[in-house]
């Protein structure tokens, strides 16, 4: 059994307001994207790495991001697609793993995973088959249609969704494969996976696994790093 991570980095990134694309801002002196894939090519479980990006980003990921980290796991580069569904796909593919094998999937712009989480993660896909990282939600949720709220869910069974999602290979595979037959437009890559009726466990990760979407995501993310000795669940 081979262990295989997806990192998909094609957003644009309109949201983060700057002139590249937000996976290559630098974060602490290295590129954000550098920092995620340091995560899982330093990690003693991982086997191979697959990076997916804009094809005419090849180059520039190459350059800023790849050579300058001298990573020793990453397999390649994949182009993109139009949307974070297709790029997952397109990395699916082409990775070829075997049905057995496990594939973690984590977002190119969450650079802050603890490692350790890894190891829980890997251990219960070896167990269940499927898992991701999540956390409880804290503040209250409202479902609003049209500006007026309808309904206050009870938060106490909601949790928000992060990543890495881990899957058997075949499992993951048929499962987009499923979608695309089907026209199916998932949320996360794990909904592809329920949809099937199958099962997805959730582990308890951790608030500082943020997605770098805003500016202000970056600045907490700054302050995370420089300050590890600071807890938080």
């Amino acid at each position: 059994m081979s262990v295989f991570v997806l990192i998909p980095a094609a957003g644009m990134g309109r949201r983060m307001g700057a002139t590249v694309n937000k996976q290559y801002l630098p974060l602490n002196g290295r590129p954000i994207l550098g920092h995620t894939i340091a995560l899982f090519d330093e990690h003693p479980l991982i086997d191979k790495i697959y990076v997916i990006t804009p094809a005419d980003e090849f180059e520039l990921c190459r350059r800023e991001v790849l050579e300058p980290g001298n990573f020793c796991k990453v397999q390649g580069l994949v182009p993109g697609g139009a949307e974070r569904q297709d790029s997952v796909r397109n990395g699916l593919q082409a990775c070829a793993a075997g049905p057995d094998d496990i594939v973690l999937i984590h977002d190119g712009v969450r650079p802050l995973l603890q490692p350790e989480l890894i190891d829980r993660l890997v251990a219960e896909v070896q167990e269940r088959g499927a898992c991701l990282v999540g956390v409880p939600v804290k503040d209250t949720i409202k479902q609003v249609a049209d500006g007026r709220i309808e309904g206050t869910p009870d938060r106490s069974g909601l949790w928000q969704a992060q990543t890495p999602q881990a899957f058997r290979y075949g499992q993951i595979l048929e499962a987009y494969r499923r979608a695309q037959q089907d026209g199916f437009r998932g949320t996360d890559d794990a909904s592809l996976v329920e949809r099937l009726g199958l099962p997805v466990t959730v582990i308890a990760g951790s608030y500082r696994n943020i997605k770098l979407t805003t500016p202000e995501d970056l600045l907490l993310a700054r302050a995370f790093l420089d300050n590890p000795e600071e807890i938080c669940p």
